[in-house]
């Protein structure tokens, strides 16, 4: 619908509701709403959480409760990643990648959010005084063991810890050493969401019985997680 004079009231109603539907998804996922002023801007009133700006009413018109969620945590991973640069640059993040860490940790989530530049950011998500926030992980590739920490023990593949690779991913190659090697058991998932939060699945390979995934370190963040199928030297 386009509003207008005529149906003012209408777009009044439906920035209400919407509203609502917003407030109650903040409120069973944790998250600091900001005051939504519908009254006033209707259904162009923006949304923003913990004073990110997330969208408009109009932009969420027509998602459901899940992709409302989704989209404000694209946004608050985003800000997070951007928030580590020095100077800030006014730049897009073009990924979103879960990792599957073991278990216990103290954060609730950690993604690698990667930027139009290629940088690869980790972001964890964690509860904070009964909210939930989003902040940069302290990597270290410096640290040994943290790798071993977030993923579990090293195992063997084909290739060896120190190794010099290239891997394919997303139609570029990358080269770098290999810094953890992962076992099925602690493999992590590898989904990802694309710049308007289209899911992608990196392809699968085994060796033999065994699938592995090598942590790579490129130079440029946290280290790319490769299968066995995409490494081309």
């Amino acid at each position: 619908m386009t509003y207008s004079r005529r149906n003012r009231v209408e777009e009044q109603q439906e920035a209400c509701l919407k509203t609502k539907q917003i407030t109650d998804v903040c409120e069973q996922f944790h998250l600091v709403l900001d005051p939504i002023d519908w009254q006033q801007f209707g259904m162009w009133a923006p949304v923003r959480v913990n004073t990110v700006e997330i969208a408009s009413l109009l932009d969420l018109r027509q998602h459901e409760s899940k992709d409302i969620l989704r989209q404000i945590q694209i946004k608050l991973f985003e800000h997070a990643a951007l928030e580590t640069l020095h100077p800030r640059r006014q730049l897009k993040a073009i990924m979103w990648s879960p990792v599957e860490a073991v278990q216990p940790h103290a954060f609730l989530s950690l993604w690698i959010i990667t930027l139009e530049t290629d940088e690869r950011i980790p972001i964890i998500e964690s509860m904070k005084n009964g909210w939930r926030v989003y902040e940069p992980y302290p990597f270290d590739s410096i640290d040994g063991q943290q790798l071993a920490r977030i993923f579990g023990a090293a195992h063997k593949g084909e290739y060896v810890l120190g190794d010099i690779i290239t891997i394919k991913e997303r139609e570029r190659q990358y080269s770098g050493k290999i810094m953890h090697i992962v076992s099925s058991s602690k493999a992590p998932t590898n989904h990802k969401f694309a710049a308007r939060g289209k899911q992608a699945i990196s392809g699968t390979a085994s060796t033999g019985n065994v699938t592995v995934q090598y942590l790579v370190d490129c130079g440029d963040g946290f280290p790319h997680i490769a299968h066995q199928s995409q490494i081309i030297q």
